[in-house]
């Protein structure tokens, strides 16, 4: 069976072709934030076209950069890119393609992902998954292996979670948030250079991985997960930033606690919502 798997983020989306469970097309392509749902259904389309007619497809997997409400597959809005909100994607997509399409936001699906294909894929459960890209979104995966999504689907939205009550002003409307913090369009915009480049000095990371740890605390101390993945751009940095992160995240967690701290990078790297996307189209999740 070939499932379409879609990533679709703030500054690029990726498409890509499982045939059997097995990755055999992908590309990626920069986001038009201005664009819309319309310009990203033509660029769906476009690759789709380009791919035929060697693969027949069956069914889709979405993982949207933004807060999805899962019970009615819609996108309900994006902080990044204009358009989108309360917006029926699977249905276009089903409508586009001819194949039934299944959606929750980026962060879910990189969890599910990792959770069944990458870093927790030897059960370790519950899974809190971090995606620290453009924006920051979380992800949970409980003991079941099911992504948990609390009564509404706005569960893990740790990007907006506030960090210092008095710090500068965020997209959502709040101040202070850990994506205001820690994203990497913020971190451009407030230093004049991009994450992977600030990311190399060490002085940087140092100073970066407190508020990161500071929105990581709030995870251990009320979920005491098995593992936290980070996944994203900038956890490309390696052990520049996870060697501080863990001493950081040690240093501020409650010393009574007897919570495990285990932090490790996504092992499936760029194409974690990816296989996410994959594991929601099979059912899983």
């Amino acid at each position: 069976m070939n499932t379409l798997a879609i990533d679709i983020g703030g500054t690029k989306f990726t498409v890509a072709l499982f045939e059997e469970g097995r990755m055999t097309r992908r590309e990626s392509r920069a986001t038009d934030r201005q664009g819309g749902p319309g310009w990203m259904l033509e660029q769906i389309q476009t690759i789709c076209r380009s791919w035929k007619p060697e693969a027949a497809l069956h069914r889709c997997g979405i993982g949207f950069g933004g807060p999805v409400d899962f019970k009615r597959q819609q996108a309900a809005l994006s902080t990044h890119a204009a358009g989108w909100r309360n917006f029926d994607l699977p249905r276009h997509v089903e409508n586009l393609l001819g194949v039934p399409a299944v959606m929750d936001n980026d962060a879910n699906a990189g969890a599910l992902g990792e959770a069944v294909h990458g870093a927790g894929k030897d059960g370790a459960r519950p899974l809190f998954y971090l995606t620290l890209s453009t924006g920051i979104g979380g992800g949970i995966v409980l003991d079941d292996s099911r992504v948990y999504r609390g009564a509404d689907s706005w569960a893990s939205e740790i990007g907006h979670v506030t960090i210092q009550p008095d710090g500068p002003p965020c997209l959502c409307g709040a101040r202070g948030c850990l994506e205001r913090l820690c994203g990497g369009l913020w971190l451009e915009r407030d230093f004049g250079r991009p994450a992977h480049v600030l990311m190399r000095d060490a002085e940087f990371a140092g100073r970066y991985v407190v508020n990161l740890a500071a929105g990581l605390k709030t995870v251990v101390m009320l979920l005491n997960p098995a593992r936290i993945v980070i996944g994203g751009g900038i956890a490309k940095a390696g052990e520049a930033l996870f060697a501080p992160l863990r001493a950081e995240l040690r240093r501020q967690v409650t010393g009574w606690s007897g919570a495990r701290l285990d932090v490790v990078p996504a092992r499936l790297g760029d194409d974690s919502v990816l296989w996410g996307a994959l594991a929601l189209a099979s059912g899983a999740g």
